[in-house]
């Protein structure tokens, strides 16, 4: 088809596209839907019983207040990521509070290495991976579901960001119930799941944002 004559196509059988929120709304609206559904599964299992005394240490409050910060910032650079003409460093907004959670689990490693040495072993515990996959489920559909309306310009940065958001929220609700606070089982088996599942998301982008394209109608000149 010719330039003019999709033009002409276009002039001819383009539908009205209705404007997307801005999407800090977006994410707004993102964030407090998928906590309102885990903070119903964290009071339906339970909240561990010391819950009173982690959130007295600072560090803990840290580490869930920056998986949380990084839910958010990861569910707007999202959004950010399917509009056009947005600027390119909007997707890099949620990797602060990725290092920082980073950094306070790594803190904690080399605390606990000081206070007991080479004897802290890591376990294997893949109950963190299947229980961050299953929390996540939800708020990673909702999320898909809502930057599918959104255009496919960058759809890896788009799906690994989208669900990096779920699954860092997923890892936040974990540690209000599972009472697991070895830093290095919190890096390996928490940290290292959500930043593999976000891995997999960013890989499998091209599959599951596409551009929708309409064949011209027979006949048109």
């Amino acid at each position: 088809m010719e330039t003019e004559q999709l033009i002409r196509s276009l002039a001819r059988d383009a539908e009205p596209v209705e404007r997307l929120p801005h999407p800090a709304w977006r994410a707004i609206t993102w964030a407090l839907l998928s906590a309102t559904y885990i903070a119903l599964v964290v009071a339906a299992v339970g909240v561990r019983p010391d819950i009173t005394e982690r959130l007295q240490d600072p560090r803990f409050v840290i580490e869930v207040g920056a998986a949380l910060l990084t839910s958010v910032m990861a569910a707007a650079a999202a959004f950010c990521a399917g509009c056009p003409g947005r600027p390119l460093w909007e997707r890099f907004a949620p990797f602060p509070f990725l290092i920082i959670w980073l950094a306070s689990l790594g803190e904690g490693c080399w605390r606990q290495w000081v206070q007991i040495g080479p004897d802290g072993r890591l376990q294997f515990d893949l109950m963190c991976f299947g229980t961050i996959f299953a929390l996540s489920l939800l708020p990673a559909v909702l999320i898909f579901v809502m930057i599918r309306r959104g255009a496919p310009i960058a759809p890896m940065s788009t799906t690994g960001l989208a669900t990096l958001a779920a699954t860092a929220l997923a890892a936040a609700a974990l540690r209000l119930f599972h009472p697991q606070d070895v830093s290095l089982m919190l890096l390996v088996w928490q940290f290292g799941s959500v930043i593999l599942l976000a891995g997999a998301g960013f890989l499998l982008g091209h599959r599951m944002l596409q551009w929708t394209l309409t064949e011209p109608r027979s006949g048109d000149g």
